[in-house]
């Protein structure tokens, strides 16, 4: 399991007392003197992070910063409240796949390229992730057996339907003939 951090900008007094009780806390703590504008790559390495700040900084990503300026917490409450940004931080993070040009949000069940977005099924968002993940040529047996878990006795043409409707889908919103391949051999993403 990866141990998030909370990056605490310009709170000495908070830093303190976390830094107390950081042998208990299921993150890590990290310090930080300036509220600063962070660097790009500095904000890369914040994105599946906190920070912990009492002054808005226009710089940082909203999602990930929490601002403490309000009435007096309770130290309980403080560490649910990060917990809880820490939660929903992760949860972002997993949930967005870039796959080629695209990006599949998991969550959302959304397909997207740009300010275009197609929403998929839940089989769709499988038979996708199953080709990206197994670069190589899928038979429809493959995917008839791994996707559906159907036996390969059984006659059936569910593969192939659901992948020309997936195939027609992208192709219409996107204009992507080519995302999904189909040749003798079996499906793949190109």
């Amino acid at each position: 399991m990866i141990i998030q951090n909370v990056n605490i900008v310009n709170f000495d007094l908070l830093y303190g007392i976390l830094n107390e009780i950081k042998v208990n806390l299921p993150f890590n703590i990290v310090k930080h003197e300036k509220n600063k504008d962070f660097s790009e790559d500095e904000k890369k390495y914040l994105k599946n992070s906190l920070i912990i700040t009492n002054t808005n900084n226009e710089s940082l990503n909203e999602n990930n910063v929490l601002i403490l300026n309000g009435p007096p917490i309770s130290l309980i409450n403080l560490i649910e409240l990060i917990n809880i940004h820490l939660i929903k931080i992760r949860f972002n993070s997993q949930s967005q796949i870039n796959i080629k040009t695209y990006q599949l949000n998991l969550n959302s069940k959304f397909f997207s390229k740009g300010k275009d977005k197609l929403k998929l099924t839940e089989k769709e968002i499988q038979i996708i992730l199953y080709l990206n993940e197994n670069k190589n040529k899928n038979s429809v047996l493959d995917l008839q057996k791994n996707i559906w878990d159907y036996s390969e006795e059984l006659e059936t043409h569910t593969v192939e339907t659901h992948i020309h409707r997936l195939r027609k889908k992208i192709d219409e919103k996107f204009d992507d003939k080519n995302f999904i391949i189909s040749q003798k051999e079996g499906y793949f993403i190109n």
